[in-house]
């Protein structure tokens, strides 16, 4: 048999850690009623922990996009599981809802946005030649896993031996993660004697690290990249992406259903099948994205969206589970399948500072969710009901598809380490 290559040895250990760390960053979910009985903290107070985590996720990520450039991917993941380790532990001795925010708003929010699609992006970047897509795909289908597999546990322990055990266990299984991590992660492939899965033999497809500031390099790229067409209409896009995912259907799908009479617990286990059909829908893309146009699947994806957020309504107030249920199916596919191709088009423009750009266009993803998570609520109590926000993201998405569509094609960016920003013939707006 032939030898496995360290790529996928790599992978793997990203896979573990990428799950986690979704696990860790929705666990605040499972908190908030254990945290109110206990403390008397309002909802609004203690959701604040949750945005600040939700704008630091998004925020941190062109930074640690940047910073394992500077400092290397294992030190950077092996320094966000502590800080992660740390925030959660540490809502043990906590006793005002300032400690709240800061433990699992801050530490954590910063531990899991340097373990962001960022670090997917990086990954296949310096490991993956062939089968780059698919991998992408594997490795945010992970993010879906880990909320299928940590919450309902947390959940249980949260309401039975308690939220410190939660919390606690949230903190052993980050530390049980760091050994791996430092074990197994390489950081490029010539740092153990071979090259990318795919390339030429003695290729060298990455450079190692110059010294440059990770906060300057981010920034930098960040104006280079914001002279493009290119950058704006992804980051758009995928602000859309956000807000008709995370910040509409993630956070106001169950009180919508609770509107319409479904019971609390069946809505959420219609929400948690959108995580199982999500794993299914991002590979399927990754795989797509190594065979087809990225810009036409950003397309398609975003139009069905639209289209389907669109009849929504009317699946509420029919009441009609097995249409509903169609929904849900037909929606989790379409989740995240937009990332493989926002990466690939990433690179295809920017080129090697395609991962710190594509963590501008993620932070671009969390703030869009974080503004609809808000207007949703204020749209709940203007009109006494979801209607006006499921409409109005659906005709978001439409705006989406066709900024995807209007990207252009351009030329593919060089495969020198860190030349600048390439901009292709659509220069600029």
């Amino acid at each position: 048999m032939r030898k496995l290559h360290r790529a996928w040895f790599v992978a793997a250990v990203a896979f573990v850690a990428i799950l986690g760390a979704a696990g860790f960053r929705a666990t605040p979910g499972v908190l908030i009623d254990p945290l109110r009985r206990e403390f008397g903290w309002s909802t609004a107070t203690i959701s604040l922990a949750v945005s600040i985590n939700l704008v630091l996720y998004g925020l941190t990520a062109p930074f640690a996009a940047a910073l394992m450039d500077r400092f290397g991917m294992r030190r950077v993941v092996s320094v966000a599981l502590l800080l992660i380790a740390a925030g959660s532990a540490g809502t043990l001795a906590m006793t005002a809802s300032w400690q709240l925010l800061l433990c699992w708003g801050v530490l954590v929010g910063l531990g899991t946005g340097s373990m962001a699609l960022v670090f997917v992006a990086t990954i296949t970047e310096r490991w993956f030649v062939r089968h780059r897509g698919l991998v992408t795909g594997v490795l945010t289908a992970a993010g879906a896993t880990g909320q299928l597999i940590f919450l309902p546990v947390l959940a249980h322990l949260a309401e039975g031996p308690g939220w410190r055990v939660a919390s606690l266990a949230v903190a052993a299984c980050a530390l049980a993660v760091v050994p791996f991590v430092w074990w197994l992660l390489r950081d490029r492939p010539e740092d153990v004697g071979t090259t990318a899965l795919g390339a030429e033999p003695g290729a060298s497809r990455t450079a190692a690290a110059d010294g440059t500031n990770a906060a300057v390099r981010a920034l930098s790229v960040l104006r280079s990249a914001a002279r493009t067409r290119a950058f704006w209409f992804l980051a758009a896009g995928f602000a859309i992406c956000g807000a008709s995912t995370n910040g509409l259907v993630g956070t106001h799908f169950i009180p919508a259903a609770h509107d319409h009479g479904m019971p609390q617990a069946t809505a959420a286990g219609l929400l948690a099948l959108v995580g199982i059909f999500d794993v299914a829908g991002t590979i399927a893309s990754g795989w797509l994205s190594d065979r087809v146009d990225s810009r036409i699947l950003l397309g398609v994806y975003y139009a069905l969206r639209g289209l389907s957020l669109m009849v929504l309504p009317g699946l509420f107030a029919a009441s009609a589970q097995p249409s509903m249920l169609v929904f849900i199916i037909f929606y989790g596919l379409d989740w995240v399948a937009t990332v493989p191709p926002t990466v690939a088009l990433c690179r295809k423009f920017f080129g090697a500072d395609g991962a710190v750009v594509f963590g501008w266009v993620f932070a671009s993803h969390q703030i869009g969710a974080a503004v609809v998570a808000v207007l949703a609520g204020l749209a709940r109590d203007q009109f006494g009901a979801y209607d006006v926000a499921w409409y109005g993201a659906g005709f978001l998405c439409l705006i989406a598809c066709v900024l995807s569509l209007a990207i252009g094609r351009g030329r593919r960016a060089p495969e020198e380490p860190r030349s600048g920003i390439l901009v292709s013939d659509e220069r600029r707006a």
